[in-house]
């Protein structure tokens, strides 16, 4: 009992955190490939715009905290800081909570479509060679060894939006940046 009270806290104490973000300036973009996806193609193209923000929750400097509910990606900077990202997030009931773990890391990955995916969309190609019409975009994330991942996305538009079937888009320059940030074996905070 005594275990379930402190993950629910912790998941609280999450959730406070994540509402209570504040936006401080634009987090800085650096001169590598994320700069040069955004110059290639005229800019983040996203609603949602990367910002630096204050970060008062508990989690460590290097973790990965998402807001399924406000539609947003925290990558965890320490020193009451975060990056905050638009993503795109499950459609009605493909959301999901829990905490994974960044198992494999891919730029410009192939996309073999899952099973469940094929019987409700047939019309999709069994595979697809990475590439700019790829849907998985310039880089994806693998979540433990589960089908989800945080990947880029040929359709910025739908960032901000309940769209997927349970993977978190995110705009190819916004993807680009988290990337190179992040290491096999980060930890993935998936909130409501």
């Amino acid at each position: 009992m005594s275990r379930f009270i402190a993950i629910f806290a912790g998941l609280m104490c999450s959730v406070l955190s994540v509402s209570s973000a504040e936006a401080l300036s634009p987090a800085p973009l650096s001169g590598g490939p994320a700069g040069f996806f955004e110059r290639l193609f005229g800019g983040q193209a996203s609603p949602t715009a990367r910002q630096m923000v204050v970060w008062r929750g508990l989690h460590r400097p290097g973790t990965i905290v998402i807001s399924t509910s406000q539609r947003r990606l925290y990558y965890v900077l320490g020193q009451g800081r975060a990056i905050q990202y638009g993503i795109g997030v499950g459609r009605p009931g493909f959301t999901w909570t829990g905490t994974k773990t960044v198992s494999m890391k891919r730029e410009w990955p192939d996309w073999s479509p899952p099973a469940a995916m094929l019987r409700r969309r047939p019309d999709l190609p069994r595979y697809m060679k990475g590439g700019l019409g790829n849907p998985l975009g310039a880089r994806a994330l693998y979540l433990g060894s589960s089908m989800y991942r945080i990947h880029g996305s040929n359709e910025p538009e739908t960032i901000g939006y309940a769209v997927s079937s349970g993977c978190i888009r995110m705009t190819n320059a916004d993807v680009i940046d988290l990337y190179n940030r992040t290491r096999v074996g980060t930890r993935v905070v998936v909130l409501p």
